[in-house]
């Protein structure tokens, strides 16, 4: 083979493996495991009921959640140290990590939920046992604290998780609906918004979606709450976002404090090369007792998202608030953000 002719080859191979990764997802891309898919829970199936957060300091809160599941069809298994306390948490952090572990190795237990967020998943996310995941992967779900969980096991082993209600949430018809769509029947499932009802109101005033920038964008689902998903900045459970529909909820925090960990996200790289953003509720976040002397959210995510420029909404069901979607972590999805809608391409279980 003469060498001009080796060249021509050899450049052809590179343009079309150049090609090839470029249209691989970025996990691919990255060498993260591949994606790895949850037999979808059917009813009579038994879900392990943990505490990797905090505790559940009443009894009558476990009950309600005991018969929400339990109404929803599953059986219910109590992790061994479900009704621990180790100061606000849920056990020590042996107690709670065994907890899941051991969930994940029992055969008869099918799914596992959280019993409710709080704090304290951070200090547990390096004592799972990710080889024992990927060996038997189940349906994990919760949100709130639990983002890191979420985002730790799928980085860790390729399992696509839940930022879901907890099993203490509010079970109403619109969460049921989105849970049992995606976590159940493994629909493709277009997440959008419930009709706004105007009431008494000229116009509707809730559950509405403001575009910050048109556009449509695919990628895999990856975020949860900001500020738990900013805690995890520098360590090796940290998301990859790149090429990812980077979803994000708030509660209880001012808008200074929001400022401050959207620029944590900036100032990692991790804004740098998202497909796209959703932006969930955030609750509570105002501008604190100063007034508006700070800047506004609306101002806030114009700063961080507009020079981005790729396809960002606000306002969808995600976050801490009573009508949840169920968006599945690392399935990849479409988003449009003058529609305001999520769309997954393929089901997120088996």
């Amino acid at each position: 083979m003469t060498a001009s002719r080796r060249q021509i080859l050899t450049g052809a191979a590179t343009a079309a493996a150049s090609a090839l990764a470029a249209a691989l997802p970025a996990q691919a891309q990255s060498g993260a495991p591949a994606a790895l898919r949850a037999r979808r829970l059917k009813p009579g199936d038994t879900i392990g009921l943990v505490s990797p957060a905090n505790a559940t300091f009443e009894r009558e809160p476990l009950e309600i959640a005991i018969e929400s599941l339990q109404a929803l069809g599953f059986k219910v298994k109590p992790g061994a140290h479900l009704r621990s306390r180790y100061g606000q948490f849920g056990g020590t952090d042996a107690q709670r990590a065994s907890d899941i572990n051991d969930c994940f190795a029992d055969d008869g237990v099918d799914g596992i939920l959280a019993m409710t967020g709080g704090s304290g998943s951070n200090r547990i996310v390096d004592k799972l046992d990710y080889a024992l995941i990927r060996r038997k992967p189940k349906f994990f779900g919760g949100f709130s604290d639990l983002t890191s969980l979420v985002n730790a096991i799928h980085l860790q082993t390729g399992l696509i998780t839940f930022h879901c209600p907890v099993a203490g949430s509010e079970w109403n018809e619109f969460s049921v609906q989105q849970f049992r769509a995606v976590a159940m029947e493994g629909q493709a499932q277009l997440m959008q918004n419930p009709p706004s009802e105007r009431g008494d109101n000229l116009v509707p005033r809730e559950d509405r979606i403001s575009t910050l920038r048109a556009g449509v964008a695919r990628g895999p689902l990856i975020g949860g709450n900001l500020a738990v998903l900013c805690s995890l900045a520098g360590s090796p459970y940290f998301p990859d976002t790149r090429g990812a529909i980077l979803f994000l909820e708030e509660i209880n925090e001012y808008i200074y404090s929001v400022d401050r960990l959207l620029s944590t996200l900036r100032l990692s790289g991790a804004l740098d090369q998202v497909a796209g953003v959703v932006l969930g509720k955030f609750t509570n976040c105002g501008p604190g007792n100063g007034g508006y002397g700070v800047l506004t959210l609306d101002e806030v995510f114009d700063d961080y998202f507009l020079p981005l420029k790729v396809p960002v909404y606000r306002g969808a069901m995600i976050g801490h608030i009573k009508k949840k979607f169920t968006v599945p972590v690392g399935q990849l999805a479409e988003m449009d953000a003058s529609a305001g809608t999520i769309r997954l391409l393929s089901p997120a279980v088996n």
